[in-house]
């Protein structure tokens, strides 16, 4: 008689593979035996074999394509923005502290491009290298996007396209940047920016920010940003006006403008990041608009369509043109052409629209589900946002709950990762897109237990 404590073969068979999948016995990619010759291998069931594919898909470990199989899941490690504590969670943990967009069709559309390249046009062309910025055809592209979805007229000789908007980046600090210049930044800013800045000896000069009547942040201290510029020789200032990570705020059009006045008076640079712009509808224009003349426009497809197309774009001032090129020439040269091609036929056919349109949905969703599940807590996010800033009770530490929140395979981004200042808020951000649907609310459910469990 079987004990009615003993695991079920499922569980077993579900336990035996997951160990084998997080050990790297069987590598992401795997193609898994079907369910017909997983029964007569292990000598169960061909439902059984159902309910294991069907558990491990739960699990995160195993992907499914109809008419292909099953394959064994790419999950990437837990990211963490701290480069001095770098922690790791395993393969199939829950993973907050990064943007992963991902929808249904992702696979066969990219299946569907990569034939259609392979039968049009000249296939040997995407096999020589790109002139520097890419090429002008691909420029062209990404510039009628430019102005036909974003509302930003760029003549194609000032559009660049590089490897994603990290890459954009590093690329105008490189162009337009010495070693001690001082760039104003908000007190709480994108990591991948602070990296960049100290890499290129850039000196940072936090800006602090004002808090709105709701309890969100109502954009920066623009009168204390004045004021930094006459103390400091300022060279440039780094802003994310629409959608500002990790506060998500958007800043109005009178803000935008006294930005602008602000670098005009001091003669600043202006560094404008782009990257979840796309999540919002009807904003302010962007600031390259306002101020061609000294803006650099900087953004991506990483965010809005996959974060494994590494392909972004720099719309850089008339007066910086040349020195870009030089930086690109000097560094990575140009894009592979696989990449460009597919991303700009992406760009030309509609294809990235309509899937930005399906992002800020999503978006829309995952931040309802968030506002009732951790409803009693304060959250700081935009109504169409992909992550939310949680500022944690008082007595509570970033690092304890984010060690506690790893322990229950949940990875965070905490403040300090984001911090200018000295002192960094006790506050955690939290990816919202890096999770199936069926996951947003159990998981967050689950960092609301975390934190509730844990002594004030």
């Amino acid at each position: 008689m079987t004990d009615a404590s003993s695991p079920s073969p499922v569980a077993l068979l579900v336990e035996r593979l997951s160990d084998d999948i997080r050990r790297g016995v069987l590598p992401p990619g795997m193609a898994l035996p079907t369910h017909r010759k997983l029964a007569l291998q292990y000598g169960i069931a061909i439902a059984s074999a159902t309910k294991v594919y069907a558990k491990l898909r739960e699990l995160g470990l195993v992907v499914g394509e109809v008419g292909r199989g099953t394959f064994v899941r790419d999950r990437p490690m837990q990211r963490e923005w701290d480069v001095d504590d770098e922690a790791r969670l395993s393969s199939s943990a829950v993973d907050l502290s990064f943007n992963h967009p991902s929808w249904p069709e992702q696979s066969e559309l990219l299946r569907a491009t990569l034939r259609e390249l392979a039968t049009a046009g000249d296939l040997s062309a995407l096999m020589r290298q790109q002139p520097p910025g890419g090429r002008q055809h691909e420029r062209e592209i990404v510039a009628s996007y430019l102005r036909d979805v974003r509302g930003i007229e760029a003549e194609s000789e000032r559009v660049f396209l590089v490897g994603g908007a990290q890459q954009g980046l590093d690329v105008v600090v490189r162009a337009a940047l010495r070693p001690g210049d001082a760039v104003a930044v908000d007190a709480l800013t994108y990591p991948g920016f602070r990296m960049t800045a100290s890499l290129g000896g850039l000196a940072l000069k936090p800006v602090p920010y004002l808090n709105a009547a709701n309890g969100g942040h109502a954009g920066p201290d623009l009168a204390a940003l004045d004021a930094l510029c006459r103390r400091h020789a300022i060279r440039a200032i780094y802003t994310m006006p629409t959608l500002h990570n990790p506060l998500g705020w958007v800043l109005s059009e009178a803000q935008r403008r006294a930005l602008v006045e602000i670098a005009r008076r001091h003669d600043c640079l202006i560094v404008e990041d782009a990257t979840y712009a796309y999540l919002v509808d009807d904003a302010p224009p962007p600031i390259v608009t306002l101020a061609p003349e000294r803006t650099f426009h900087v953004s991506s497809v990483s965010k809005s369509v996959a974060t494994g197309m590494r392909f972004g774009y720099v719309v850089a001032p008339k007066a910086h043109v040349a020195n870009v090129k030089r930086v690109i020439r000097a560094t990575y040269w140009s894009l592979p052409s696989i990449v460009t091609a597919i991303a700009t036929r992406w760009l030309a056919s509609g294809e990235v629209e309509r899937q930005e349109q399906r992002q800020r949905e999503r978006a829309r969703q995952r931040q309802a589900i968030a506002r009732e599940v951790l409803r009693g807590m304060t959250v700081v996010a935009h109504p169409s946002s992909l992550f939310l800033w949680l500022p944690l009770p008082e007595g509570l530490r970033m690092d304890q709950v984010a060690s506690a929140l790893a322990a229950s395979g949940i990875a965070v981004s905490k403040a300090q990762a984001y911090a200018t200042t000295r002192h960094a808020p006790h506050a955690l951000r939290l990816g919202l897109s890096s999770m199936s649907d069926a996951q947003v609310g159990p998981v967050l459910a689950e960092v609301r237990a975390v934190i509730d469990r844990l002594p004030l």
